[in-house]
């Protein structure tokens, strides 16, 4: 590479992500502005020295790409740089029904990591789960990659595998896995009572299917008697925030369910709908670090309202708006431009949810063959192991509402 192409490449990677930067010294104050422009300094000198002293040549294209997603991921975990060829493919795909793979993806730190996997996915009967890392998807590195890219490669026709390098949780080295693509539902509420006249109501996605069937679960476990309910949120990612609001509602005749505002969004409430109540029954909700989104939501409102006690592990932290900013370059940003604000007015996305009672989560015992896959059977084991009467946080739960 010539020394006046290097410049080139060099000043225009610069340029690109100052614009970044700069964007956000707009509408602030004197002393914010001096504070933008003098870390955007920094970022220009750091450039500098990576172009003149680093041990061999550098593709800046790389260190460009690095440093805007870096950027992205530092304040939005959710968020993605597409360039314009990514971009095109992802608004031809975006409102096509496609197959998957049953992962929740966010960014943290760096590479592509599981919020959660959709009980009976392929990903599930995998054994993935929260927490775990992927390296690669279909080859190509997770490393600098936008969520919403990643999000692309896992989605295509149904039969079809999708090879995958995932560090688990519970295992230190990485493992080559293939998952099919596959038309995943939502599992269906499942509810049962429990010892005490103790309703039992488990949630393991959030949907119109599954608002309504939870309306008939609470309905059908007061009809039979329950004098107390327990919402097991736990591992519930899938779902969107006004999902969230409506499955408190359920529960709340009164008070604030939540609230939106962002920089440029105005503030918009939540307020519950008496008429959409249907019971007044003490109760416990059950949450852990797979917890997100929408089930994120309702918990804190029925926390903060006190309604009910929580009880297991912080949420993951997932509560935004999500918008697609296009660039003069043909490209965009997938960026949250507003949050979902618990009633007591905590970020969700920034602070999570914590349980006024932290019960950890017990640890599931899988057994993997020399391939590193799980064995036969390894996931409805766990799933026995945990959501039961026999799972210490169903009964930390049972101790709470005696």
């Amino acid at each position: 590479m010539s020394s006046r192409w290097k410049y080139l490449v060099v000043s225009a990677s610069t340029c690109l992500t100052l614009l970044f930067l700069i964007g956000s010294v707009l509408g602030q104050g004197a002393s914010t502005q001096e504070d933008t422009l003098k870390h955007i300094g920094v970022f220009s000198e750091v450039v500098a020295r990576i172009q003149h002293e680093y041990v061999e040549e550098p593709d800046m294209r790389s260190v460009s790409l690095g440093a805007l997603n870096g950027m992205l991921e530092a304040i939005d975990p959710f968020a993605s740089y597409l360039n314009a060829d990514q971009y095109r493919d992802y608004l031809k795909n975006k409102d096509v029904k496609q197959s998957g793979v049953g992962l929740i993806l966010s960014k943290r730190p760096g590479y592509v990591s599981v919020v959660a996997a959709i009980p009976g996915s392929p990903a599930a009967k995998a054994g993935f789960s929260t927490g775990d890392m992927i390296e690669s998807i279909k080859g190509i590195a997770t490393r600098d990659m936008p969520l919403a890219y990643a999000d692309m490669l896992l989605q295509g026709e149904p039969g079809v595998e999708v090879d995958l390098s995932v560090v688990h949780v519970r295992q230190i080295e990485p493992q080559t896995v293939k998952l099919p693509r596959a038309n995943t539902a939502l599992p269906p509420v499942d509810s049962a009572m429990l010892a005490g006249k103790v309703g039992y109501i488990n949630i393991d996605g959030l949907g119109a299917t599954q608002l309504k069937q939870t309306a008939e679960a609470i309905q059908s476990l007061q009809k039979d008697g329950a004098q107390k309910l327990i919402l097991d949120l736990r591992s519930c990612a899938a779902g969107s925030p006004e999902d969230g609001i409506a499955l408190a509602n359920l529960f709340l005749d009164k008070g604030r369910i939540a609230y939106l505002q962002g920089q440029r969004v105005p503030r918009q409430n939540f307020e519950a709908d008496p008429a959409k109540a249907l019971t007044t029954l003490p109760m416990a909700v059950l949450t852990n670090r797979g917890t997100a989104s929408g089930a994120e939501i309702a918990a804190a409102a029925l926390q903060d309202n006190k309604r009910a006690q929580l009880v297991g592990e912080p949420t993951y932290g997932d509560a935004s708006l999500r918008k697609a900013i296009t660039m003069d370059d043909g490209g965009a940003i997938i960026l949250s431009v507003a949050k979902y604000y618990s009633p007591n007015g905590l970020a969700i996305q920034d602070t999570r949810v914590t349980p006024a009672l932290l019960v950890a989560e017990p640890e599931a015992q899988i057994d993997y063959d020399e391939n590193g896959e799980p064995l036969p059977q390894a996931q409805p084991q766990v799933e026995e192991q945990r959501k039961s009467a026999n799972d210490p946080v169903v009964k930390k739960a049972l101790e709470v509402l005696k």
